[in-house]
């Protein structure tokens, strides 16, 4: 369906897809997100918020690489990390809350902001030494992986799975500031017997545990329009 501009041009109608959050704190989470929201004061907006959370991943990323000379820079990624949610995820509440939601340029912005502050944490921990640096590209190309089929799976089944299973973005955050917190005591892990880099074991767990979820998710969407689109 069509509608015509005021200046004459035709522009799509947009329908959102359908937001699924199942995972551990979306519940408290987005209460506490609306709470934030109907509290904020009224200079700050959404494109803010955004900003403000590109920038202290990439700030996550940096610190993360300064680590490689003084670990101590790990408690300034944890403090990156929760300004980073504060961005990520208050930006959206806060333009529902208000009545200011841009469907396409939030969608699109919000998610490419992502992908770019996904980069820059990965490049900073592969130099950082605390993982090899084939770990953080298993783990990046691993993420990329299951975020292109989220945005598929947005555009061609209107439904957008903010997490998969009981994780999400926020436990996310949450393993990696646990993880800062023990490297502060070490470093390495022993697994069998066998010494090895905390993040090195890991970031191979998240970058398996991806990879297979979004093979699985392929699959299981690829039946599905399948079934909804039978040949004649």
């Amino acid at each position: 369906m069509n509608a015509k501009t005021a200046t004459g041009s035709v522009r799509m109608i947009f329908a959102p897809a359908r937001r699924v959050n199942r995972s551990l704190t979306a519940s408290v989470e987005k209460r506490a997100l609306h709470w934030m929201a109907e509290r904020a004061p009224k200079w700050l907006t959404s494109d803010q918020l955004t900003m403000l959370g590109l920038t202290a991943q990439v700030g996550a990323g940096l610190f993360y690489a300064l680590s490689r000379y003084n670990r101590y820079a790990l408690l300034v990624v944890i403090l990156c990390l929760v300004i980073n949610w504060l961005g990520d995820s208050l930006d959206g509440t806060l333009a529902r809350v208000r009545q200011q939601q841009r469907p396409r340029f939030g969608f699109y912005v919000d998610h490419m902001v992502d992908i770019f502050g996904s980069v820059a944490l990965m490049c900073g921990l592969g130099y950082s030494g605390l993982l090899h640096w084939q770990t953080a590209i298993a783990m990046l190309v691993a993420f990329l992986l299951l975020s292109s089929e989220s945005y598929l799976a947005a555009y061609t089944l209107s439904c957008f799975q903010l997490s998969q299973g009981i994780f999400g973005p926020t436990e996310i955050r949450l393993l990696l500031i646990a993880g800062n917190l023990a490297l502060l005591h070490s470093p390495y892990s022993t697994l069998f017997g066998h010494k090895m880099l905390l993040f090195d074991l890991g970031g191979a767990i998240a970058a398996v545990c991806m990879f297979t979820t979004a093979i699985v998710i392929t699959i299981r969407h690829t039946a599905e329009l399948y079934r909804e689109e039978p040949l004649p």
